[in-house]
């Protein structure tokens, strides 16, 4: 047939092919691939892969297909790496999709870096050390020896732990060897904070005192107590030390010389606890930059402008209720913008530019569990069995780790959290070091810390 007259008749058919129903053109197709050879059939074949198997990310522009993939989970674009090298090429191009996924997993993104693989790698690391936390084998454990008597305080920073012993002494620990840095004759430790010179401790005899590491020396005693001293914080700018006491005060001392400067009351319980910290936020009582003193007992947090006079008055009194009938836990977080505190109801925070209750985050049996750390993402807790971290997005527990039977105290002074900066949010390197310490009957010291990734 000639190719003018081929054109022809295949327009006349084709037009014919197009008023035809489904059921007629189905009957059509049968019919001519019933007559085709091989040719027409490899022909035929080759046609409707293309047709019908059309690769929509490899034909799709990549702004469009990178659109597409930030609505998939982790899950589903690891399994699609695996449909061909351009899917694969194509979905580890996509920095923001990595980046989200691993921000949905609890992990800090710096945005500068712009690298899809870096963050594709960083998703896969990620999600290994979320399902060990899931098993329960991201954590080891190690123990301190060498008190002889019941420890009663502990404080930690920079990878070195203090312990103070009512065997009358102090010791400094490098966490990462076990290995006792200082040892220093004290009274008896009811609280201890330090830094590289000097610890500050607080006592059952009613003072406070400060000590030299290096020499042992006592170099300030502070005197005016008249009850145990439970909690002590101290800031070297202001020269300031306070002190929470069993009397029901706190006092504020000057720090190099031990003058008494004020006795701040209205408390009614034992002072279990006292935060010197610098604000972050604006209110009509403070202003960023403004230090603040945090004071806490069994029922009421308070809190005080110590930066600006020292003859201050309470700013405000928190509480979870006014009858006293709903009790705080010995456990206080403060970061200048938010305080966190537990209690047999759940964990309480305050806005701390309006003092308003912002979020009470319940679980079941919350009554046992008590706080230690909290941070954007993530809560670290802990009841007579487990540690836990929760989730604080979902306010869900995501891992536990099994605690031995450690000595209890009703002022949380004999246990304390690690290393904080993975609350809010880990990175692959702040997953290190120590998570929590406790003191145990036997006088030693019972250490939780992380595993290094495998």
């Amino acid at each position: 047939m000639e190719k003018k007259d081929f054109e022809a008749w295949l327009d006349n058919i084709s037009i014919t092919f197009l008023s035809l129903t489904d059921l007629q053109k189905n009957e059509t197709l049968d019919h001519l691939i019933s007559l085709s050879g091989a040719v027409q059939l490899r022909h035929l074949s080759n046609n409707l892969e293309i047709l019908l198997k059309r690769d929509f990310l490899k034909l799709l522009p990549l702004e469009l297909s990178f659109y597409l993939l930030k609505w998939l989970d982790p899950h589903t674009l690891l399994t699609c790496c695996l449909v061909s090298k351009q899917w694969n090429k194509v979905i580890s191009a996509c920095t923001e999709v990595w980046q989200t996924a691993c921000k949905n997993l609890g992990w800090q993104i710096d945005d500068s870096v712009q690298d899809p693989l870096h963050w594709k790698k960083v998703y896969l690391k990620a999600i290994l050390r979320m399902k060990q936390l899931k098993d329960h084998e991201a954590f080891e454990t190690s123990s301190l020896i060498g008190h002889s008597a019941r420890v009663y305080a502990l404080y930690y920073r920079d990878g070195l732990l203090c312990t103070g012993s009512d065997d009358l002494s102090a010791k400094l620990w490098d966490v990462s060897t076990g290995q006792c840095i200082y040892g220093i004759q004290t009274h008896t430790c009811a609280t201890v904070k330090f830094d590289e010179q000097k610890l500050v401790t607080g006592s059952f005899d009613n003072t406070v005192a400060c000590w030299e590491w290096s020499s042992g020396a006592k170099t300030q005693h502070f005197r005016g107590h008249t009850g145990a001293v439970f909690s002590v914080d101290y800031n070297d700018e202001l020269d300031v030390l306070v002190s929470g006491s069993a009397d029901f005060t706190v006092k504020v001392w000057a720090l190099s010389t031990g003058t008494c400067l004020n006795t701040l009351t209205g408390h009614t319980e034992w002072v279990t606890k006292v935060v010197l910290q610098k604000c972050k936020v604006k209110s009509l009582m403070h202003s960023p930059g403004d230090y603040i003193l945090l004071s806490a007992d069994k029922y009421e947090i308070k809190i005080w402008p110590i930066g600006r006079e020292i003859n201050c008055k309470c700013l405000k009194t928190l509480s979870v209720s006014e009858d006293r009938s709903i009790s705080l836990q010995p456990r206080l977080h403060f970061d200048g913008k938010y305080i966190v505190c537990s209690s047999a109801l759940g964990l309480y925070q305050w806005d701390f530019a309006s003092y308003d209750i912002v979020r009470v985050i319940k679980t079941s049996d919350f009554s046992n569990v008590s706080l230690l750390g909290f941070g954007e993402i993530f809560a670290l807790l802990f009841d007579n069995r487990y540690l836990y971290i929760m989730d604080v997005r979902t306010e869900e527990l995501i891992s536990r780790w099994p605690l031995p039977e450690y000595r209890k105290s009703k002022r949380g002074s004999s246990f304390l959290a690690g290393e904080m900066s993975w609350l809010n949010g880990l990175n692959g390197q702040n997953d290190t070091g120590l998570v929590f310490a406790t003191s145990m009957p036997d006088h030693s010291i019972h250490l939780v810390l992380w595993k290094e990734h495998g």
